[in-house]
């Protein structure tokens, strides 16, 4: 089956109404069976999750897709980088697709390969002899940043990992850069019992040479060196949105994801990933109250499920994820009938030997968990 890319939906299916393609979609999934897989992200919106065989967060869909031995085609519903963690787990013949190349992660833009590896020969300079730096990757970021890790050692992570993984490196290093959510890193690593003074935060764009913002000494005392990333949405929630929930509704919980700020985390009365704050809510009593920071539309799916409990987006309406938005009817109708004509359209395709590298850094993080 040839492969093409392109960034450009159709005239005939961006004309094309929701309502139109919902049938079509439907009807191209029947037709194709089972050589082909569609995956949902946990943010996607609900007119195109409904078609999803699986659903969950980035790196639970990639291990579903990698688990599938039947489908010749994988069609990713969420951002690049989930995508490309597919095709890297993945068997080489099997293609992974993302509907709309657009669909990236600024949380993973704020680190590139370039300001990684620069901020990398910048600490072994000012440690000199001093001890080693393991680096950690959480999975939100590029292929390229995971063949890094993969290839001086380290190991990705999740949110709902990260603690096992900060505890490895640790033991085998006595320092991690961890890259690209600030806030995730010093929230597990508080979590733990590290202390924020032995943490600082590495920041890209300061001038080559300036370590980042930090000294050669906060570097020698730091066990943990942050990158300064973060998630677009979950950076919204702030200390006076749950002051203000807290004030209306006596006795809700908070429940946030560690992404979120430090203040926040802090403040909330429980932290954890994405299946975290689903199971916690699913198995929570009937009756009981919820104000929950993270991505608007699974908090929406949360509340629609439960209706025997009060839940609420943290800041109600504003916080969905932009980019995972992209992926809309019309894209996902358009590479479906596209695989119906025999052609792949927006395939993801990690080169060597970037992936077999991002792989050892992904295998670690399996082997650690």
């Amino acid at each position: 089956m040839p492969a093409q890319s392109t960034l450009i939906l159709p005239q005939d299916y961006f004309t094309l109404s929701e309502e139109a393609a919902m049938p079509r979609i439907a009807e191209a999934r029947r037709r194709l069976g089972r050589r082909l897989m569609i995956l949902g992200h946990h943010y996607q919106r609900d007119e195109v999750i409904q078609f999803a065989d699986k659903t969950g967060d980035s790196f639970g869909l990639s291990r579903q897709a990698a688990a599938n031995q039947d489908a010749e085609t994988i069609v990713f519903c969420g951002v690049h980088f989930m995508a490309e963690s597919a095709d890297i787990l993945t068997r080489p013949e099997q293609a992974v697709i993302l509907p709309d190349m657009a669909a990236g992660c600024s949380m993973a833009d704020m680190a590139d390969l370039a300001q990684v590896e620069d901020a990398w020969d910048e600490i072994a300079d000012a440690l000199g002899d001093g001890p080693g730096v393991m680096p950690i990757t959480y999975i939100n970021s590029a292929a390229d940043l995971k063949a890094f890790v993969g290839l001086h050692g380290g190991a990705v992570c999740t949110s709902s990992n990260a603690a096992p993984v900060i505890r490895w490196g640790l033991s085998r290093r006595a320092k991690l850069l961890f890259f690209p959510d600030q806030h995730l890193g010093r929230n597990t690593a508080a979590a733990m019992g590290i202390p924020l003074d032995e943490m600082v935060v590495w920041d890209p764009r300061r001038p080559a040479g300036s370590l980042g913002g930090n000294t050669p000494e906060s570097l020698r005392r730091a066990r943990i060196i942050l990158w300064r990333g973060h998630c677009q949405v979950h950076q919204r929630f702030l200390p006076e949105h749950v002051r203000s929930f807290r004030d209306k509704f006596p006795g809700i919980q908070v429940i946030v994801h560690p992404e979120c700020s430090y203040e926040v985390v802090q403040m909330a009365d429980l932290s954890g990933s994405t299946s975290f704050i689903i199971d916690t809510i699913t198995r929570a009593p009937s009756g009981t109250s919820w104000a929950v920071g993270t991505e608007i539309h699974l908090v929406d799916r949360l509340r629609r499920a439960h209706p025997d409990k009060f839940i609420s987006s943290l800041v109600p309406g504003v916080c969905l994820c932009s980019t995972m938005n992209r992926i809309d009817p019309q894209h996902l109708l358009w590479v479906l009938e596209e695989l119906e004509r025999g052609e792949i359209v927006n395939r993801i395709k990690v080169p060597e030997p970037v992936a077999s590298r991002a792989r050892l850094a992904l295998d670690r993080m399996l082997a650690i968990s």
